[in-house]
């Protein structure tokens, strides 16, 4: 059976609506901006279509990465996550941003809540650890919802926790911070459960932590990631 292509009866060219749906989830610049910088490259669209491209192909391609690096998570086992919470703003109600993070610092996991006790905490523990498998320690900060949601699978004795343990945590919420104040905030907490989780995955894919390596990996680690971009959703 042949998998359907996803751009066909698109008039733009699949390069173009990759590219642009790159830009917006992946730097923090509005939709005119985008229809700006498409502009200058010679491509002329409307912000609105550019709205039209991220919010139907976005989830795709955020599914497809998320699913192969979840195939290569759960090939071993998993040394150490951190869960974190932030409050954001939706409407003016606080709502709340549930993550988990890797030893590495990827996000594994984002779920939107409305309140943050040990349901909350609950559901969203036991929805990371249905797609990647149980870690062999969960750090988190000193909310009483994790050790008594931990506590209801068994798993309160791989729990840590401590003042700076969570810093890599706390510091995954940085990227989304700085898209959240050029979206002006978000509407709705669908729009926001769908924006987190999708550019979870895609800050994840670019994510090379230049830091760590010289810059001659950079640049092989940046390549090697903008080649399998493109061939996201590919027939």
């Amino acid at each position: 059976m042949t998998k359907r292509d996803p751009f066909k009866y698109f008039k733009t060219s699949r390069e173009v609506i990759r590219l642009a749906v790159m830009l917006y989830i992946r730097f923090p610049l509005s939709l005119r901006n985008v229809e700006d910088l498409l502009h200058e490259r010679g491509v002329d669209v409307s912000h609105e279509s550019v709205r039209y491209w991220w919010h139907r192909f976005g989830p795709m391609f955020a599914s497809e990465i998320r699913r192969k690096r979840a195939d290569r998570l759960r090939s071993w086992p998993q040394w150490r996550w951190h869960l974190d919470e932030v409050f954001v703003k939706i409407n003016g109600e606080r709502h709340y941003l549930w993550r988990a993070v890797d030893h590495e610092g990827e996000v594994l996991e984002s779920f939107v809540t409305k309140t943050r006790d040990r349901k909350a905490a609950l559901k969203f523990i036991r929805k990371s650890m249905k797609r990647y498998g149980r870690p062999e320690v969960i750090v988190t900060d000193r909310l009483r919802s994790y050790s008594a949601a931990l506590k209801e699978i068994g798993a309160v004795g791989r729990q840590e926790t401590g003042r700076w343990l969570n810093n890599r945590a706390e510091n995954s919420h940085l990227p989304f911070r700085r898209r959240e104040r050029a979206m002006q905030r978000f509407r709705r907490m669908r729009s926001l459960q769908l924006f987190a989780s999708v550019h979870a995955s895609v800050f994840n894919h670019f994510n090379s932590e230049r830091s760590l390596s010289s810059r001659a990996n950079f640049k092989k680690n940046r390549a090697a990631a903008l080649a399998e971009w493109r061939c996201l959703c590919a027939v």
